[in-house]
């Protein structure tokens, strides 16, 4: 017997820990997130239910978003050769075509992704479903020329995309 279909409805009457339990996958490895969320409730929309969310996030202290950044792999890194990504993540760098680079991609992957993480001291985040390899790629070079509050605030906002994404595919209004 399969779990019911997750709703708006369904969310607005759940407790706090169903609601995370529900929903805590969608900020990665962050439920803290979705946790402070709850007391928003009830939400009109999924659209509105995620606001209420990337207010937590933008109003939570440097120290929690640098955090909630850090807990993101990198994109064909050693977590996803190790296959030690959350689910929500592997789907994605494999919608991507992350899982099939060739040598020489995956060695430039890794070579942008070192430079970046030297640069910012967090890994590179994006949307990969809203991107392909190349785009990516041309991203990761391009960013590696913003200031570190300017990356920051790049990986948020890339943040509120995958969370979006993310609650979208699991919530149904």
């Amino acid at each position: 017997m399969s779990a019911p279909p997750l709703t708006l409805a369904l969310l607005n009457i759940m407790n706090q820990t169903g609601f995370v339990t529900a929903l805590g996958f969608a900020f990665e490895l962050s439920p803290w997130v979705v946790e402070r969320a709850w007391s928003a409730r009830p939400f009109d929309s999924i659209e509105a239910m995620h606001g209420a969310m990337m207010q937590v996030l933008n109003a939570a202290p440097l120290d929690d978003r640098l955090a909630l950044i850090r807990a993101h792999p990198e994109l064909a890194g050693k977590a996803a050769i190790a296959r030690q990504l959350t689910a929500e993540s592997t789907a994605e760098q494999a919608g991507a075509g992350l899982d099939k680079l060739t040598p020489e991609e995956f060695a430039r992957f890794h070579d942008l992704n070192a430079a970046y993480g030297k640069r910012f001291g967090f890994p590179f985040i994006i949307a990969v479903r809203l991107n392909d390899k190349t785009s990516i790629l041309r991203a990761m070079q391009a960013r590696l020329s913003n200031d570190r509050e300017a990356e920051i605030a790049e990986a948020l906002l890339q943040i509120g995309l995958i969370s979006k994404l993310r609650i979208q595919d699991a919530v149904t209004d």
